[in-house]
């Protein structure tokens, strides 16, 4: 028999669409396993001030198809501190707590692996980012509805940047990783797509335009992921419209709109297959690992892994944005 009698759960970092979904899966899981549940407010920083209370079936309906997080997000720089994590654990003791499900991304992970390994307190993790740049996993949880967020977004730019002959360097988020550009720019049919991984090539860009415009064509996009290495958008854009006063260059920076809204029918599935794998996996004595899916299976990664490993973009689908560029 299992040891784990009660459960916390919360979400820390950049909120992601989904992640009530998970947090539905995690209660209901519980409640089913006869185990009591918490929701912690505000991510660590709910440990560290108290901030728990109990949850039940009810206190989790009709949120599946709500973005943001029921429980809010925070970072907290005091659980960085030894004092604050020996804070937060007398509160999971005082609440009589025997584990936790944390939702985020690495910055999440990273201190939910310190925390367990200082109390030997078992934690599992689900990701949630729209980054997607979680190694161990084939998704995370807010990508897919990021995705579409930015594709649908990105087809009514077109829209004017074909009434007007315009340039238009579209900045989507992805400070370190660009999988959201990648596959959005491929969904969207842009001319180019810049990410942190490949180093930013000028003269491939304006051949690719350059190549655009010789063919007639009365608009173009490119897809940049805000970590560039040059600086994001604008400053990409502006190299370029003093190199080529031709060009009509226009910048549009899609900014938070792509962390909101309802999520995709995949990323409530997927968010709520998680959550109850990572109840089961608690109630297995399991620690320290992150949830992830793998060709569609569920699959745990130690978090020593996901973090110390970098998730790499499909070198296919970078090859992929030239030949259909042309």
């Amino acid at each position: 028999m299992s040891s784990i009698k009660s459960i916390g759960v919360l979400t820390s970092g950049g909120d992601a669409p989904g992640m009530n979904a998970a947090i539905r899966a995690v209660v209901r899981a519980c409640i089913y396993n006869n185990l009591k549940v918490y929701g912690v407010m505000r991510g660590y920083q709910g440990l560290i001030d108290n901030d728990i209370e109990e949850l039940h079936s009810n206190s989790v309906s009709n949120i599946i198809q709500s973005g943001g997080t029921i429980l809010k997000s925070a970072r907290s720089m005091e659980f960085k501190t030894e004092e604050g994590r020996r804070k937060a654990y007398a509160n999971l003791q005082k609440r009589g707590i025997d584990a936790l499900v944390v939702i985020g991304g690495d910055g999440t992970f990273t201190g939910a692996r310190i925390f367990g390994q200082e109390h030997n307190f078992p934690i599992v993790g689900i990701p949630g980012t729209i980054d997607n740049d979680l190694y161990g996993t084939d998704y995370t949880i807010g990508y897919d509805t990021a995705l579409n967020t930015v594709v649908e977004a990105v087809d009514k730019i077109r829209d004017t940047a074909t009434a007007h002959s315009r340039l238009f360097f579209i900045e989507v988020m992805g400070r370190d990783a660009g999988f959201l550009a990648l596959r959005s720019g491929i969904a969207s049919g842009a001319e180019a797509v810049m990410v942190p991984e490949v180093r930013t090539d000028f003269d491939q860009l304006e051949h690719f335009l350059q190549n655009g415009f010789n063919k007639n064509k009365t608009s173009s996009i490119v897809l940049v992921a805000e970590g560039d290495e040059i600086g994001g958008a604008i400053k990409i854009a502006d190299k370029v419209g003093k190199e080529h006063p031709e060009y009509d260059v226009r910048v549009t920076i899609l900014g938070h709109i792509q962390r909101g809204g309802s999520p995709s029918a995949f990323d409530r599935v997927s968010a709520s297959r998680m959550g109850l794998s990572a109840v089961e996996a608690l109630m297995d004595d399991q620690k320290s690992i992150m949830i992830g899916l793998a060709n569609n299976q569920i699959v745990h990664t130690p978090f020593n892994q996901a973090l110390k490993n970098k998730k790499a973009l499909n070198p296919q689908l970078l090859e992929m944005t030239k030949i259909l560029s042309i």
